[in-house]
């Protein structure tokens, strides 16, 4: 069984992650979206509501699974017995920093191999921290969000 981690903040999740998700779906025989804590970072949404509109975003795919974890990627990856981890490129910057995560997930997880997904272009713009500022400066980010949650996502 082909099992692969789509590790992230989703603080809060976008239009551009739900797109990579789908595709990623197509692929794997599992699917783990898994919410990464990490403590010495403020998150705008708690974790119980990240967990939840995940939830709703993938609930028609059925090869998805929605969890959260603390500690290192590939401890993680390790642990749920995936081979893969799932990534997105938005642009050269986005590709620059997840390279060296990659080669040293390599490492840390024991031949963990990263699976990067290039943004489409109709969502290259969007991250969830330009989402989070629209929403607090209470802007409309009904446009970078999934159609499941975007009533719902609001400070």
């Amino acid at each position: 069984m082909k099992i692969a981690v789509f590790p992230g903040s989703f603080d809060p999740i976008t239009s551009g992650h739900e797109d990579i998700l789908v595709r990623a779906s197509h692929i794997f025989d599992k699917i783990i979206v898994a919410v990464g804590i990490n403590n010495s970072k403020q998150s705008l949404f708690s974790l119980e509501d990240r967990l939840k509109w995940l939830e709703m975003v993938s609930r028609e795919i059925p090869n998805v699974e929605v969890d959260s974890f603390e500690g290192l990627t590939a401890h993680y990856c390790m642990k749920k017995n995936a081979k893969f981890l799932v990534r997105g490129l938005r642009n050269a910057s986005d590709f620059d920093y997840e390279k060296t995560i990659s080669q040293l997930n390599q490492i840390v997880g024991k031949d963990l191999e990263t699976i990067f997904f290039i943004s489409q272009p109709s969502f290259s713009h969007i991250s969830s921290t330009i989402v989070r500022e629209i929403i607090k400066g209470k802007g409309n980010a009904a446009p970078f969000l999934p159609k499941a949650i975007k009533n719902l996502v609001t400070l």
